[in-house]
């Protein structure tokens, strides 16, 4: 595992196709989003004191990342559609359930995913190697490529992927057409009035 900042710096890199997928705004968004969620698969940390659950356990497993985001995003889809639509921030004149529900999704996919490709990266040399692929590959997949405590690695990560987000930002012109675009276009196709 990388500390929290090379966390945030993977984050980052998996999330700079936001860029693409959903403009300006959204991405943004989405960006802070998948940061916000990037350290989810270490609830263990937290549920390992109520709980029987390890560090590196069941939660940094590629199936309960994704549980976990079709969980909330279904939630995030029910309650947060209308209030998304109410809110002035967001220029879109309608955002679909649909819409919510593959943000949401994809934002925790992201994040956790992104954690669990770091933790594999480094993991033996602090912690307990990873089964990211359990139950269907219960081994543990170990590269081992990063130590936990190296500054360049961490903060490295962190300024190069940020350094890509900034450009993104800079420089992106038009996102992909895409149903999922939020902000700019309506659910119809048309730009908003």
């Amino acid at each position: 595992m990388v500390d929290v900042s090379g966390h945030f710096g993977m984050a980052l890199l998996f999330a700079a196709p936001a860029w693409i997928v959903w403009g300006r705004r959204g991405a943004l968004g989405f960006t802070a989003f998948t940061l916000t969620t990037a350290m989810l698969p270490d609830v263990d940390l937290v549920l390992e004191a109520f709980l029987p659950v390890v560090h590196h356990g069941v939660t940094h497993t590629v199936l309960f990342v994704a549980l976990v985001s079709l969980v909330f995003g279904a939630v995030a889809a029910h309650w947060l559609t209308d209030r998304f639509n109410d809110h002035p921030w967001i220029r879109s004149t309608a955002i679909s359930r649909e819409t919510v529900f593959v943000f949401a999704t994809g934002g925790l996919l992201t994040g956790g995913i992104s954690h669990l490709f770091a933790d594999v990266l480094s993991a033996p040399d602090i912690a307990a190697p990873l089964s990211p692929f359990w139950p269907i590959y219960p081994e543990p997949v170990i590269v081992d490529a990063i130590y936990y405590g190296s500054p360049i690695w961490n903060f490295g990560l962190l300024a190069v992927a940020s350094s890509i987000h900034f450009v993104l930002a800079r420089y992106e012109s038009y996102p992909l057409d895409t149903r999922y675009r939020i902000g700019g276009r309506t659910e119809s196709g048309k730009p908003p009035s």
